[in-house]
């Protein structure tokens, strides 16, 4: 891929950064420099708080549903048009295998566009409710749904692009201003986005906003600005940790999406030889960057050493290398500090469990953030590694001795994001998935993850929901209005 420049969405206009600052966009596969991104500062995202203040206050965006919908519908048709120029800007600085490409890290994510830009017929912003029971029959009483306000909303590297619509597209069908900000590892598909918006649909100047930092300094001003009304983030439990304090002084409205340790539970009924493989699968997709991937396959202790067997059997014919090469399906961790935490994790497995898979750097290629797939078990499961969310093609195999004991099991950590659980048996299933405390349940490889359907985790793994209904209303104001019959 040939060097390039990009630029922020500013107000409306395409613009480099104050001072003409860059930082260098850096390839994961072979580090090597594939260009630059503008390097905002404390100014640049204040004027661009600023603007969508302005937008918010000035133009019909918050109130004309209709000027919505159709801008959202330009911009979907927009970025379909332009994917064969996003494809390798997402494995060029994400690192991600060109196949996931076709999947939710690029092409499906832009239909789920649809979900908003449809509820936007028919979404009742404002009602009038039945009186109740003893209330004063010469009132009306009218709920609003209102936008919020100017919103921030801040990505990771893991899925840009997705993660970016998303947040857009929710925060803009509500009414709201956004100040976009992706991760400073994978800035150029979501400052094309902004060229987009910008070349391609009728959406007000200010509306949208999106700004490039690798300074975490300059980043922390779009959660702490006194004209940011809400804050919607997805990243690590930690990072979480400090927005919600940041946003705490002026009580912002966040929507916090975090942390995952996902259990993949098989109850002693389930068909493992053709579970695993897609449990496994899940593990090593995009290197295991995922946080509602399985990285815990919780099964009977009678059949642990068959679910070993072939879980190793399956990772060790795992295709990775080359993220431009179609048939792999396991790219490079997205950064070097990604790379160093992984291997952490690998040397605290090598002291704490079986390593029956990987475990190590691999020396496949000479540069680049390559690790092995890995498989543990024998694993106590409060200790570290199947404890901590590694973001790494890591999984640990643990045992249990009846459905409760699964169930405890798989609740045994800080987060409940999204979980999974097979049996031939489904209400039997459907008993496990209830008493598992996580947001997302799939039952027998159903798929929980769709645009009209909340997303979000319990615990530390997150706070509101993305998708949905409530997706959309997370993301704005209820008012309530008496008036004379």
């Amino acid at each position: 891929m040939s060097i390039q420049e990009y630029r922020m969405l500013i107000d409306g206009e395409l613009v480099g950064a104050e001072g003409g600052r860059t930082y260098e966009n850096i390839n994961p596969a072979n580090e090597e420099v594939i260009g630059t991104a503008p390097n905002a500062s404390v100014g640049d995202v204040e004027r661009a708080i600023r603007a969508a203040r302005k937008a918010f206050e000035t133009t019909s965006w918050s109130t004309d549903a209709s000027l919505r919908r159709r801008s959202l519908g330009q911009l979907q048709a927009a970025l379909t048009k332009n994917l064969d120029t996003l494809r390798p800007i997402l494995v060029a600085e994400a690192g991600s295998p060109i196949a996931l490409t076709y999947d939710i890290m690029l092409d499906t994510s832009i239909p789920m566009m649809s979900h908003y830009i449809d509820l936007l017929d028919s979404y009742d912003f404002e009602r009038t409710i039945d009186p109740a029971p003893g209330d004063d029959p010469g009132l009306r009483r009218i709920i609003r749904h209102e936008a919020i306000g100017v919103v921030s909303a801040i990505t990771p590297w893991n899925y840009p692009f997705y993660l970016a619509i998303a947040k857009l597209t929710a925060a803009l069908a509500a009414g709201n201003t956004v100040v976009l900000k992706p991760a400073p590892d994978t800035p150029w598909n979501t400052l094309e986005i902004g060229r987009i918006v910008k070349e391609y649909t009728d959406i007000p100047d200010g509306v949208v906003n999106i700004v490039s930092t690798d300074d975490n300094e300059v980043a922390a001003v779009l959660t702490s600005h006194p004209e940011v009304d809400a804050i919607t983030f997805t990243g690590s439990t930690a990072t979480g940790r400090r927005i919600m304090a940041a946003a705490a002084p002026t009580v912002k409205r966040v929507t916090l999406e975090l942390g995952g340790k996902s259990s993949a539970i098989l109850l002693d009924d389930a068909d493992f030889g053709s579970v695993i493989p897609g449990v496994a699968g899940s593990t090593c997709s995009h290197a295991g960057q995922g946080c509602g991937i399985y990285s815990r396959l919780v099964v009977p202790r009678s059949r642990l050493d068959e679910a070993v067997e072939i879980a190793v059997a399956v990772m060790q014919q795992m295709p990775w290398g080359d993220p431009n090469d179609p048939g792999n399906y396991m790219g490079p961790l997205a950064n070097k500090r990604q790379y160093e935490s992984v291997l952490r994790f690998y040397d605290i497995a090598q002291q704490t469990s079986r390593v029956v898979l990987g475990g190590k750097a691999s020396n496949r290629f000479e540069k680049g953030y390559w690790v092995e797939p890995t498989v543990i078990t024998d694993v106590d499961s409060l200790s570290t590694v199947p404890q901590e969310e590694i973001f790494g093609p890591l999984l640990s195999i643990l045992s249990y001795e009846d459905d409760a004991d699964a169930v405890r099991i798989s609740n045994n950590t800080i987060y409940g994001l999204a979980g999974g659980v097979w049996s031939a048996d489904v209400e039997r299933a459907m008993n496990v998935a209830r008493g598992m405390r996580a947001g997302s349940i799939g039952v027998n490889g159903a798929m929980w993850m769709h645009e009209s359907v909340p997303f979000g985790g319990y615990k530390q793994s997150g706070v509101g929901r993305e998708w949905g209904v409530q997706g959309l209303e997370d993301l704005m104001e209820t008012k309530s209005i008496a008036r004379p019959a």
